[in-house]
Parts: C-alpha cells; sequence; structure tokens
C-alpha cells in the first residue's frame, strides 16, 4: 500500500539549519534504502507560492504568503507500508525529527488490479450505480 503523508506547521522564515538538514537526509537515506520512502520533498516558504481556486466556475489567483492560514504545508512523502499502522508509525518517525507540526496521512488509489488493499468502499462490488 502506498500513502500520501503531507505535512503541516507553522511557517519557518528562516529556512532549515544545516543540523536539521543533516539529520533529515539521515532519515530520508535510511527510508529511501529501505524501500518504505518512495518520494518526498519540502516546500519553499508560501510567499513565493500561489493558491489557484475555482468557485462556480469562476477562477481565481491568490498570491502568498498566506497569512490567513495557521498552518502551511511545508513538504510532503509517498511511504509504502504495508498497513495503515505501519504508515503511522512511519509517520512518528520523521515527526520525531522535523519538530512540531502535523501530518494528514492519506491512502493513494493503486490500479494494479489487486483490490484487496483497498478500502471497502472503493471495492467494485461495494459502489453501487442507480439510475
Amino acid at each position: 500500500m502506498r500513502f500520501l503523508s503531507i505535512y503541516k506547521h507553522e511557517e519557518r522564515t528562516t529556512p532549515p539549519t544545516a543540523a536539521e538538514m543533516e539529520i533529515m537526509g539521515k532519515l530520508i537515506e535510511e527510508g529511501m534504502k529501505a524501500g518504505w520512502l518512495l518520494a518526498t520533498e519540502g516546500c519553499l516558504p508560501s510567499a513565493l507560492g500561489s493558491r489557484v481556486r475555482r468557485s462556480n466556475g469562476k477562477l481565481s489567483v491568490t498570491d502568498g504568503p498566506f497569512t490567513e492560514a495557521k498552518e502551511v504545508v511545508g513538504g510532503f512523502a509517498i511511504l509504502k507500508a504495508n498497513s495503515k499502522e505501519e504508515a503511522i508509525e512511519l509517520t512518528r518517525r520523521f515527526l520525531k525529527v522535523a519538530g512540531d507540526g502535523e501530518c494528514e496521512l492519506r491512502q493513494l488509489y493503486e490500479m494494479n488490479g489487486e483490490q484487496a488493499d483497498q478500502p471497502s468502499c472503493y471495492q467494485p462490488e461495494a459502489v453501487a450505480v442507480t439510475s
């Protein structure tokens, strides 16, 4: 199973220190070698970003920083785990290194023909189509 872990935290005004980068780099290297970390990236400050929204057919663009947000997305990781519980434990390990914040953990839908690892709401027989 694959999981998307979205890291949210209070926005920093300074980049990570060399020591913080070294500690995180060790965790990333360990995860990649062990095969439980498939991809990861950190985000630059929201001042460099934009939000694109569609509402009632109208598109709008809002440039950062996003001062109205208490927390911003700081990065993401795609994890490979045998269960949701294992993905939670991997996320706990990440937060011990990353510091304060939270991770939203979401299982990714996989189109591999093997539906056994999908939640029951995504099983073909669980979806009822009515006219």
